[in-house]
């Protein structure tokens, strides 16, 4: 979740700026980047609790940290609540404390990795001295939700009061949950359409392989994916599999036209966010929004806007994949390699196309709903998603193979997909690893998972 909103100042004139928003997002295949994003959960090593905002071992204290390696503190209210570095990359927080890096745009997964690495050194030299750990899961294993903190940001108030009103599990979404996601460029609107088509059918199989989130109040949840679970209760009007993106037509103009049936969360202005939850930005633009009346919005609004979207994918200036759980640090470079080695050949994003083309919207939304709970076992097509899984990887590692990207020892990227391969070929998902333990060598307790599967 991104921090306040910047951009221009001039009010929007015409509707067409809103896709003409997405359309400048088009560049070269030469100019690609990629952009990978993610949380983790922030402990006390003494009791294991989250950490508070305040405090000597709290939030603030980790980010004032932070700032001795270059990073600069992006203030709300007096709070430092994120820090941002010239390169692109941020340090965010999410509602509960989760620590989130968004990295900067960058040409390769052996970039990436050294970017996750580094950030890792940098926030584990903090953590020594407040004496706290982090934890890659995709939700948080021990505390209750009642018992985890909220962080001093203005647009999670808005959203703490609304999202109740929508669903049962919002709350759950804001505090308690971890990912990862990759950020990936597209050249043109159609080819934006065919990656979104591609990796929106895909998500559960990523789903399935990244699962690691079993746990829920100390026990076994039910589900391998918790926290993908908890996108199925939290706000239909925003997330979900989008079945409109395999419409006849489907592009810049139809994804705006989703974005602004969405109710709106908030305006920002003059360094505070207004509540604007439930109402419709068609009515701010008309200068009819009960919130502002008589207030225009400006492009910075709608970019404002955009990011309460929470579907499976999401499209900015750049598809963002947003299937999966949280995890340790070769998982968090095994994810851009999937999508990179999908949708940045041509040769593997038409093979990939073909294999999810006649899929129908029931399939699709039956694979995102069963994934959460059998993950690799899910049923499809009298197959598995893990036989599934092994086909996509396939078609991800020879894309991968043909973008030849080297590193200083000529290694390819195609090695960042291997703890991937040993997941399939297993069949046996992080989730099912953690759940393998509690049962065993935990006896039945998680606090163990704070040790042994610490950053």
């Amino acid at each position: 979740m991104s921090g306040a909103p910047q951009g221009p100042s001039e009010p929007i004139a015409d509707e067409r700026q809103l896709v003409e928003y997405f359309a400048a997002g088009c560049k070269p295949a030469a100019d690609w980047r990629i952009g990978t994003e993610h949380e983790k959960f922030a402990y006390r090593l003494s009791d294991l609790r989250p950490l508070e905002y305040e405090g000597e071992q709290g939030i603030r204290a980790l980010l004032m940290g932070l700032t001795r390696f270059g990073w600069e503190p992006e203030m709300e209210n007096g709070n430092p609540i994120a820090l941002k570095r010239a390169d692109g990359a941020a340090v965010s927080l999410e509602p509960a404390g989760q620590v989130e890096l968004s990295g900067a745009p960058l040409k390769t997964i052996h970039q990436t990795c050294t970017e996750v690495s580094e950030h890792l050194k940098q926030v584990k030299a903090v953590a020594r001295e407040l004496k706290i750990g982090f934890l890659g899961l995709g939700y948080q294993p021990k505390w209750p939700r009642a018992e985890m903190p909220w962080m001093p940001k203005g647009r999670y108030a808005i959203m703490r009061s609304y999202m109740p009103k929508k669903g049962h599990l919002g709350l759950d979404m804001m505090q308690s949950t971890c990912t990862v996601q990759v950020n990936l460029d597209f050249d043109s609107e159609a080819m934006m359409v065919k990656m979104f088509r591609v990796s929106l059918a895909l998500q559960p199989v990523a789903t399935a392989l990244f699962a690691n989130s079993p746990f829920k109040d100390g026990k076994p949840s039910g589900y391998l994916s918790y926290r993908s679970h908890i996108w199925t209760d939290t706000d239909s009007d925003r997330s979900g599999m989008l079945p409109f993106v395999f419409e006849p037509g489907f592009g810049f103009e139809r994804y705006a036209e989703y974005l602004l049936d969405m109710p709106m969360y908030f305006v920002y202005r003059d360094g505070r966010y207004i509540d604007a939850s439930g109402q419709s930005f068609r009515d701010f633009l008309k200068g009819r929004l009960p919130a502002l009346p008589g207030d225009r919005p400006t492009i910075a609004d709608w970019a404002a806007h955009m990011t309460t979207a929470f579907p499976e994918v999401r499209l900015k200036r750049f598809l963002e994949m947003r299937g999966a759980d949280g995890g340790p640090w070769a998982r968090l470079c095994a994810l851009p390699a999937l999508w990179v080695g999908l949708l940045y050949d041509r040769g593997a994003l038409d093979a990939a196309w073909d294999l999810v083309k006649d899929w129908t919207a029931e399939e699709r939304e039956t694979l995102r709903a069963d994934v959460t709970r059998l993950a690799l076992k899910t049923p499809f097509r009298n197959r598995t998603v893990g036989d599934l899984a092994l086909d996509v990887l396939e078609i991800a590692h020879a894309g991968l193979s043909r973008r030849a990207e080297l590193d200083f020892f000529d290694f390819d990227e195609t090695h960042f997909l291997n703890p991937l391969f040993q997941i399939a070929e297993s069949g046996l998902t992080p989730a099912e690893e953690l759940l393998r333990a509690f049962e065993r060598r935990w006896r039945g307790r998680v606090d163990p998972v704070f040790k042994e599967y610490a950053y």
